[in-house]
């Protein structure tokens, strides 16, 4: 594979200026240029994208990089029809997505998203005595143990949590006390004051978690998803929450992004809602560049592409 022409699609403006990611890459190739669906892809070689155009597809392109860990939003089979390769951004957002975890489980058991909103109203109000915990002690369940989950789990064990996991393979982990296998989902999380969810979105995740596992939770447990949207039965969980089958929930992602206005999980006290930046860093053009250079020095060598999911 030989790589002169580089695009960066104007696509990754979702995340970070393209004109960050064209300087960074500057010097590991010899032309980085910033293309947009209808003009300049078709002059390149490779491209880093956010999203996916059939244009990728109708170019003469070797290479495809997303610059996010998911890539169920490109054709694979067409992509392997085309034999264009595809890579993904697995394993850099370890850190970002296990703070922002840790960040949303300390916000419920410190009450902090309660006093954000009672400054908005100037309301100077306290919590029932019994709602704030500390997290020390506390049991949360990251189900997924890949780049994403053993992140959340690190941090989690840092702060004296007690920490378990669901794996596809079942097998141990760092910073995880036991770990179970997807068929016992429902027993693994039913102890748990957190869950935490980590997995991609697969036909084996998609409604991974819906009313029987919802029910399967204790009432005063929170759902963290930083997953992806479908991975959650939206409306099944709008029932729970409604019901007082679990406490609350800390939601990254959703069925439809955006979040329509008309969704009632913007009304749950109980709910935070944050718009897909699980993963956002301002370093985050650094990090892919990094990984996308060090792609570039694999296929001049001709070896293969790290994180090459086709």
């Amino acid at each position: 594979m030989h790589i002169e022409r580089l695009g960066v699609h104007d696509s990754v403006s979702a995340v970070f200026p393209p004109e960050r990611l064209r300087e960074e890459l500057s010097g590991a190739v010899a032309d980085v240029r910033i293309v947009a669906d209808a003009d300049g892809i078709a002059d390149c070689d490779a491209v880093v994208t956010f999203a996916h155009t059939d244009a990728f597809l109708d170019a003469d392109l070797e290479w495809v990089h997303s610059i996010q860990a998911g890539v169920d939003r490109f054709p694979f089979d067409a992509f392997e029809a085309a034999g264009v390769a595809l890579t993904n951004s697995t394993g850099i957002h370890d850190a970002s997505v296990g703070e922002f975890a840790v960040g949303l489980m300390l916000s419920f058991a410190r009450r902090l998203h309660a006093y954000v909103r009672a400054q908005r109203d100037q309301e100077w109000a306290h919590p029932a005595w019994d709602e704030p915990f500390t997290l020390a002690g506390e049991h949360l369940c990251v189900v997924g143990l890949g780049t994403l989950g053993r992140g959340i789990a690190e941090r989690a064990d840092a702060l004296g949590m007690r920490v378990t996991g669901v794996r596809r393979s079942g097998e141990p982990t760092p910073h995880t006390e036991a770990v179970s296998a997807p068929e016992d989902l429902r027993e693994a999380i039913a102890d748990a004051t957190f869950v935490a969810l980590a997995v991609p979105l697969t036909d084996e995740t998609e409604g991974l978690i819906g009313r029987e596992e919802l029910a399967a939770m204790r009432e005063d447990a929170y759902l963290l998803n930083v997953a992806r949207g479908p991975v959650v039965v939206e409306d099944e969980l709008i029932d729970a929450l409604r019901d007082g089958e679990i406490a609350g929930a800390g939601l990254d992602v959703f069925e439809t992004e955006p979040l329509p206005e008309e969704s009632p999980l913007w009304d749950f006290e109980e709910v935070v809602v944050t718009p897909h930046r699980a993963a956002a860093t301002r370093d985050y053009y650094r990090d892919i560049a990094d990984l996308v250079g060090e792609n570039l020095e694999r296929a001049a060598a001709g070896r293969e592409l790290t994180n090459r999911v086709v």
